[in-house]
């Protein structure tokens, strides 16, 4: 058989066929692996970024929940998953390169905040900023550029203490929930998913939201103890909620994941 023409080989389809090749030379139960691990480090990746970001509780305008709260409870059924059909050790070492991962994020980021804007940044057309902007009262008039960076800053650099706070409160929250579940699995002799499931799961979500909070809270804000606690407790129930909704989710992610690691 001749072989293929070099520009048969440095084509993008040969490429796509060589590297599908390539993956199916590995069991479909690393494959599966790798791709829950790979969607738990871009979903905490993701919920670093956009956590900053306030809105208003469901059910209650008037109290503020941050916007990681909303896809964080993710990671912990990509967890639960990842400790139901692959064991601790694997979960464990997921939660460490999620933290790896975010660093490597908040590394990048603050170099990127750091970098000085170039005015090409101002659009030509219906700039959100225009010269001569003006940021608080009594405030310098200042150029469209500086109105751009100053947005971005505000969005993107990290308060210190924030920053402490919510590493620590993952690596505590996300190792107890896979200590937890493979407890109560231990205990129930691994009946009872949904328990296991939600008995980790809430109290892990009570280490994350002391720890982060506490630190923010009481450090940060000089909050007294009263309102910090009261405001824990109104974002604990929040998490309570999301963590016995997502049940079913966790069943059907075990369930689909035990079949594709069956057919390996």
């Amino acid at each position: 058989m001749s072989p293929l023409p070099l520009q048969d080989l440095e084509s993008p389809a040969h490429a796509s066929a060589t590297l599908a090749a390539d993956a199916s030379d590995y069991p479909i139960r690393e494959r599966v692996y790798l791709l829950l691990a790979t969607t738990f480090s871009v979903v905490l990746v993701l919920t670093n970024i956009i956590g900053f970001k306030l809105f208003q509780a469901p059910f209650k305008p008037d109290f503020a929940l941050t916007a990681g709260i909303v896809t964080y409870p993710l990671t912990f059924v990509i967890t639960d998953i990842v400790s139901e059909v692959y064991g601790k050790k694997r979960a464990d070492f997921m939660v460490v390169v999620g933290f790896l991962m975010s660093m490597l994020m908040l590394a990048i980021v603050q170099l990127a905040v750091a970098l000085a804007p170039h005015p090409y940044w101002v659009p030509m057309e219906a700039p959100f900023y225009q010269d001569g902007w003006i940021a608080g009262a009594g405030g310098e008039p200042r150029t469209a550029l500086e109105g751009y960076q100053h947005a971005f800053h505000s969005v993107f650099a990290l308060n210190g203490v924030l920053l402490v706070g919510s590493m620590l409160a993952y690596l505590c929250a996300q190792l107890t929930d896979n200590y937890l579940f493979h407890f109560w699995k231990r205990l129930t002799g691994g009946k009872h998913l949904w328990l296991r499931n939600n008995g980790s799961t809430m109290v892990s979500q009570a280490v994350d939201t002391l720890v982060v909070n506490s630190i923010l809270f009481f450090i940060g804000f000089g909050m007294d103890y009263a309102t910090g606690f009261s405001i824990m407790l109104t974002i604990y129930l929040y998490k309570l909620a999301l963590a016995v909704l997502d049940t079913p989710v966790v069943y059907l992610g075990v369930y689909v994941v035990d079949r594709l690691v069956g057919e390996d």
